[in-house]
């Protein structure tokens, strides 16, 4: 009898342990200066962010610059340093109103910074938050980063902050014809990486040009694990404006790469679909040019029928229901992919098999064994397990 009371003491103070674990505050890479400023002493830094590059209301660039770091230059992704720029506009170069630091786009004139653009420096910080996609650009500016620093004998730290989408791993495994900026590496659609595992993937596997290796330091989480859910205090980019969107992305950006507006040009973006074709569907909205957002969105002005997604609870796989259903609903199929939705999904397969009838549950099935190898492949990167 008193072993099964231990026992049960026991398992209360574990439960107990347990939750007030999963209650502590995710500490992110960037708060902890007590591990990054004795990096940075006597060093001059060059730093890759964007709005998301905060600790608590502060930016990391403010931060540094008011303890004394020797911050030289600041180099802005898509969507600029401040990001405000809209999807896909050039981002010329600037210097910071606030701090006087030059800023180098690399969303302009190159992706890849140049070895004189980093030879006055001696370190780079890269601090931006990714929501684990593989065609969120972000990572493709990390990759070209990697590759600068050791090409040039760069150190490059990597801050590191949680995967919005990290708890699942889905998608078709890009393959190499259609490598490009929105799909740099081999791997499938969500990732589930943070960028300092991504990175230490990148490093690991030879990705990099000419099988370089980056020196690479991560400052890692605490209190945070993949199956944990974390939600955004600041949008990662202008057409990601809540949480609802950023968990809908991965699935509802193969529509970029169709004749179906997902609501750009809308206080939506990413959470609607729909086109003017089909007046059949219940919901209707009007994109239209909206500054540092889009400027150009698809059917621009038009009343564009279909479906709203902002009250559902959008599941943890890269969710085809929708790409499937509006396909078929569409009148002239031959028109619905462009040129660009092969690219997106990293593969011509996916759009062939939608074309040929197949079921979400046959497509997925077709997934499996490219998946299998990657999460073998990913699971000695993994840093919060």
């Amino acid at each position: 009898m008193r072993r099964i009371w231990l026992l049960s003491v026991f398992l209360l103070l574990f439960s107990a342990c347990d939750a007030q674990k999963t209650n502590l505050k995710v500490t992110l890479g960037a708060e902890q200066l007590d591990q990054l400023l004795p990096l940075l002493t006597n060093k001059r830094v060059g730093l890759v962010v964007n709005n998301t590059a905060l600790i608590g209301k502060t930016h990391l660039v403010d931060t540094l610059v008011a303890r004394g770091v020797q911050v030289k230059k600041i180099f802005g992704p898509e969507h600029g340093f401040r990001g405000d720029a809209a999807d896909g506009e050039h981002v010329t170069d600037a210097v910071d109103a606030k701090t006087k630091v030059p800023v180098v786009s690399l969303y302009g004139k190159n992706y890849k910074a140049t070895p004189e653009q980093v030879q006055d420096l001696d370190i780079l910080i890269f601090d931006i938050q990714d929501v684990g996609a593989r065609f969120y650009t972000y990572i493709s500016t990390m990759h070209y980063l990697m590759e600068t620093c050791a090409e040039n004998n760069k150190k490059l730290i990597i801050l590191d902050r949680p995967n919005p989408n990290g708890s699942y791993v889905d998608g078709p495994i890009r393959e190499e014809e259609f490598k490009s900026f929105v799909g740099m590496h081999p791997i499938p659609i969500t990732h589930g990486m943070t960028i300092g595992e991504l990175a230490q993937m990148i490093n690991g596997e030879g990705w990099l040009a000419g099988g370089k290796k980056c020196e690479l330091q991560i400052i890692t989480l605490k209190n945070w694990k993949h199956t944990d859910e974390y939600l955004l205090s600041a949008r990662p980019s202008p057409n990601l404006p809540n949480n609802q969107a950023i968990r809908l992305y991965p699935s509802l950006c193969l529509f970029e790469g169709t004749v179906i507006s997902l609501g750009r040009g809308t206080p939506t973006p990413f959470q609607i679909l729909g086109n003017p074709e089909l007046k059949d569907m219940p919901y209707t909205f009007t994109p239209v040019a909206m500054k540092g957002y889009s400027l150009e969105p698809p059917h621009k002005d038009k009343l564009c029928y279909g479906i709203d997604l902002r009250t559902i609870t959008p599941p943890q796989k890269i969710d085809l229901q929708y790409l499937i259903m509006f396909y078929q609903k569409y009148p002239d199929k031959e028109k619905f992919f462009t040129a660009y939705f092969d690219k997106l999904a990293g593969t011509a397969r996916l759009k062939q098999q939608i074309k040929d009838g197949l079921t979400e549950e046959q497509i997925r099935a077709s997934w499996k064994q490219g998946l299998d190898e990657f999460n073998t492949k990913r699971e000695k990167y993994l840093l919060y397990k």
